[in-house]
């Protein structure tokens, strides 16, 4: 049974703790898929692949541009340990159009030295931050 006051949220990067607070539901992208957690979820961890995080609480939603990291993920708690997090307002659109445009060349223009592991990885955080900014 869900609780009424939600589940604690924790986001923590290597430079500060970018978001702690009572929510009621957050959504973000996984390796394994896109994950949606409620109160009371059951234990898990997983690893975070670059997209958009959502945040549901009862005064609003809040979205965040997620590049990469690990989730912990508790029936009262979700900790994020991200290697980068963006609110929009932290992001300059015309870098990530620029980084965007970068990463579609050099998939486009391969050559055997390319790595297109990571121009893929590239072309999520740069399409990540472009959509949290619409």
């Amino acid at each position: 049974m869900a609780d009424k006051n939600g589940f604690l949220l924790r986001i923590i990067t290597p430079d500060r703790v970018f978001y702690e607070s009572q929510i009621d539901m957050v959504e973000f992208n996984t390796t394994e898929g896109e994950v949606g957690v409620l109160p009371g979820h059951i234990p898990l961890t997983v690893i975070i692949k670059p997209g958009i995080l959502h945040i549901s609480q009862r005064d609003g939603e809040k979205e965040a541009a997620l590049h990469a990291g690990f989730a912990e993920i508790l029936p009262e708690q979700v900790t994020i340990l991200a290697e980068t997090i963006e609110w929009p307002d932290e992001i300059d659109e015309k870098r990530a159009t620029a980084a965007k445009e970068r990463a579609e060349e050099r998939l486009r223009s391969r050559t055997p030295e390319t790595d297109i592991a990571r121009a893929e990885t590239a072309l999520q955080r740069a399409l990540a931050r472009i959509q949290v900014l619409k």
